[in-house]
C-alpha cells in the first residue's frame, strides 16, 4: 500500500533525513524563519504539477521525546511522523485546528492500514 498511490499523488523520489534537534533548528530557521524546535520538515523539490521529488528532515531526538510525553513507543511515534510528512506532500495542511484534527484522522487511518500489511 502506497500512501501516495492512495492519495492519487505521482511520487519520483522521497528522501528521508534522520537528524538531530540542533540540525532542524538550523532548517527550519534558514528556510522557514521559526525560531523553535519541530520533530520533521518537509521540503518538497519539484514544480506544482510533477510528480513528488521532496526531502524529510527527522529530529530523532524530538521523535523519542515527544513518545515519551505521549506514552507511545518510539516506533508508531516515528511512524507517524513519516506519515505525517507524507500527507504534508499530498496537499493537507494542519494549521488551523480543524485541519490538524483532519490531518491525525488521516494519520491514523493510514496508520492502521500500514500496521495491518
Amino acid at each position: 500500500m502506497s500512501i501516495f498511490q492512495n492519495e492519487d499523488v505521482p511520487l519520483e523520489a522521497l528522501s528521508y533525513i534522520f537528524c538531530t534537534d540542533e540540525y532542524v533548528l538550523i532548517l527550519n530557521r534558514q528556510y522557514l524563519h521559526h525560531d523553535t524546535y519541530t520533530d520533521i520538515l518537509t521540503f518538497p523539490m519539484s514544480s506544482p504539477g510533477e510528480p513528488i521529488a521532496a526531502e524529510i528532515y527527522i529530529s530523532i531526538e524530538r521523535v523519542k521525546e515527544n513518545a515519551l510525553r505521549r506514552k507511545n513507543a518510539f516506533k508508531a511515534e516515528l511512524m507517524r511522523v513519516m506519515v505525517h510528512g507524507i500527507l504534508h506532500l499530498c496537499g493537507y495542511s494542519d494549521h488551523t485546528p480543524r485541519e490538524k484534527r483532519a490531518m491525525r484522522a488521516r494519520e491514523d487511518r493510514y496508520l492502521a492500514l500500514l500496521s495491518s500489511t
